[in-house]
């Protein structure tokens, strides 16, 4: 069988790889995962372009991958088993804008930022800010979140309506263009999320949002961590509609200064951003004023101004990159997890201390609103054992956060780096999730080697 002349057969030759640059760069994601080069790429431009591959595919018991941007952090786009890769860069349209409804159908190879900005015409945008310009089809397949999921919520709240090819070439919808539902099954929540396993993207609608009229940045730093989500808690306690409430630590803000030439206090801080009219936001301001410097906040700034507002959110979305800049010769680990807000300090402290103990440089970032926090781990990976200590720390992380009442990853997905921790996350629900994916997938071929321990 050879796959490649098959496939050009079906869809056609320019639409179909095996050059070996396009094989090598379709091996990994941005996660520290080992590459793995798929047998053939092919590029999709419809619906039926993926339902041709997939019910090939499923005719012959062949892996297939979807691919996105590449900038996944747990390997979900590496085709462990081989065999073929989905690339989506030419479905990247938006279908169909409903500014009435606050409803865009797009396809998934459409960016964030490409999405916004054909949005912008229409006064409206998309919330969902994970930092990268991911795809909107990876996004909704990780249950993306990011920095305004405190305000908006994630991709699970965005999405109304997949169109999904499933493996033995079916398509089907999971919901509709309507807000809400009572009818059937919940099926968008089941596919968003699913990592490729159960099902590949070819639509997707999701709910829009209003430009607002005033969007205030702000600054706040603290003489401790605890301090810092103290303050988190006491704001959102107080009902607070804040947009962005994001923790950075003293090592961060030390590393943001040097990458994006910032001249930020280096303590523990806040960053916040505020949503609404001018009236409304001053008052919010003012309130969430008094109740950062009742928590001892040392130094309280806020902007108005649209470039230097992008400009702190930009040094807060690059510092993965700030890191790996400033330390050229290391690789760097980023860890995900999710707690209650009650046991977010606590989690945070023991990041902070492990990375002293383990002498690694690195730092903590969270989305302090939904207890989200990610520590960044650098190691050398050419000393030997520095990867596996590197891997003993986030499994002592993800230890804590179950014991917590969290969850091993709050928004960047299980991919090849959770799977250890699914059946002691999920207990018995881990059978109803193997039991569905045999249903949908009885010849394991969508994404084999994600999510599912035994599969």
């Amino acid at each position: 069988m050879d796959i490649y002349t098959d496939l050009c057969r079906l869809i056609g030759a320019d639409q179909t790889s095996v050059n070996e640059t396009i094989l090598r760069n379709h091996s990994k994601d941005e996660s520290d995962h080992a590459a793995s080069e798929p047998d053939v790429v092919v590029f999709p431009e419809s619906s039926e372009d993926v339902q041709k591959v997939l019910r090939y595919a499923n005719k012959h018991k062949i892996p297939v991958v979807p691919f996105g941007a590449g900038s996944g952090l747990e390997g979900q786009a590496i085709p462990v088993n081989k065999g073929i890769s989905i690339d989506f860069e030419r479905m990247n349209k938006v279908i169909e804008v409903r500014p009435e409804d606050l409803v865009v159908i797009v396809q998934p190879g459409i960016t964030r930022i490409q999405l916004n900005e054909e949005l912008k015409r229409h006064g409206l945008f998309f919330p969902v800010d994970p930092g990268a310009d991911a795809t909107i089809g990876g996004m909704a397949s990780t249950n993306a979140s990011g920095t305004m999921t405190v305000r908006y919520g994630g991709m699970r709240d965005q999405v109304l309506n997949l169109k999904v090819v499933l493996a033995d070439g079916r398509i089907i919808e999971t919901g509709s263009l309507a807000k809400k539902s009572s009818s059937g099954l919940h099926l968008n929540g089941l596919f968003v999320g699913s990592e490729g396993t159960l099902g590949v993207f070819t639509e997707i609608a999701l709910k829009l949002h209003g430009i607002p009229e005033d969007i205030v940045a702000a600054r706040c730093s603290f003489p401790s961590v605890k301090s810092c989500v103290e303050a988190a808690t006491a704001i959102l306690t107080a009902g607070v509609p804040m947009a962005r409430m994001e923790l950075v630590d003293a090592r961060s803000i030390r590393q943001a200064n040097e990458y994006s030439d910032t001249d930020y206090v280096e303590a523990p801080s806040l960053f916040f951003e505020f949503h609404g009219n001018k009236g409304g936001n001053k008052e919010d301001i003012e309130f969430v004023r008094a109740i950062v410097e009742e928590a001892g906040c040392l130094e309280f700034l806020f902007e108005t101004d649209s470039l230097k507002r992008a400009a702190l959110w930009k040094a807060r979305h690059e510092l993965n990159y700030a890191y790996r800049h400033g330390n050229p010769q290391l690789a760097c680990m980023t860890t995900d997890v999710c707690v209650p807000i009650s046991k977010l300090a606590e989690n945070v402290e023991f990041a902070s201390n492990k990375l002293d103990e383990y002498g690694f440089k690195g730092g903590v970032v969270g989305h302090v609103g939904d207890g989200n926090f990610h520590t960044m781990i650098m190691y050398d990976p050419k000393v030997e054992g520095e990867f596996e200590k590197a891997v003993e720390f986030n499994h002592q992380m993800v230890k804590l956060a179950l014991k917590s009442g969290g969850t091993c990853t709050g928004e960047h997905g299980v991919g090849l780096g959770k799977i250890d921790f699914q059946r002691e996350e999920h207990g018995e629900a881990m059978e109803i999730m193997l039991a569905l994916k045999r249903t949908l997938d009885p010849n394991q071929i969508l994404n084999p080697g994600k999510i599912f321990p035994e599969e």
